[in-house]
């Protein structure tokens, strides 16, 4: 369980760093007709994280994994990534950008994409933080799917 969480951690600092670097670069607020298109290429480095995960949890098993041991461990890096998720948009939107919320609330309106109160209801910090645990064991249990297939070497 120790690479998992090791792992996890490891992730969740990433997401934190994806979301200074949206930031910085103005993703959040200059540019945020680029911010859904960009914000989709964490998906590289969730990937990457998620094949070191398995790879160093292969190691750790002395260099064979079943394809459900490598599942199982991508599964609890998930699940770690799940618990942590909360914390990384909480120092996000106190630390980092707490206009986000209203931010994209009024530039989704304005655009025509939502309506106020779906605006609202989306955009919100509760939203997000179930966002990042329910997307954090959908998306890290499907890469962990197609990782584990390719990863696995039979014992």
């Amino acid at each position: 369980m120790k690479t998992e969480i090791k792992f996890g951690l490891l992730f969740s600092a990433a997401q934190l760093f994806w979301l200074l670097f949206e930031y910085i670069f103005g993703l959040q607020t200059a540019f945020k007709d680029l911010h859904p298109v960009i914000s989709n290429f964490f998906a590289v480095p969730a990937i990457v994280i998620m094949v070191y995960a398995i790879l160093a949890k292969r190691t750790e098993l002395d260099g064979e994994i079943t394809f459900f041991k490598a599942l199982l461990a991508g599964v609890l890096v998930s699940a770690v990534v799940a618990v942590i998720s909360p914390l990384v948009i909480l120092i996000f939107h106190y630390l980092i950008n707490p206009h986000f919320f209203t931010d994209f609330q009024e530039y989704s309106v304005k655009m025509g994409k939502m309506q106020p109160q779906e605006a609202k209801d989306y955009f919100n910090l509760k939203s997000y933080i179930l966002q990042g645990i329910f997307g954090a064991l959908a998306m890290g249990t499907v890469t962990s799917l197609v990782v584990a297939a390719v990863i696995k070497k039979k014992v």
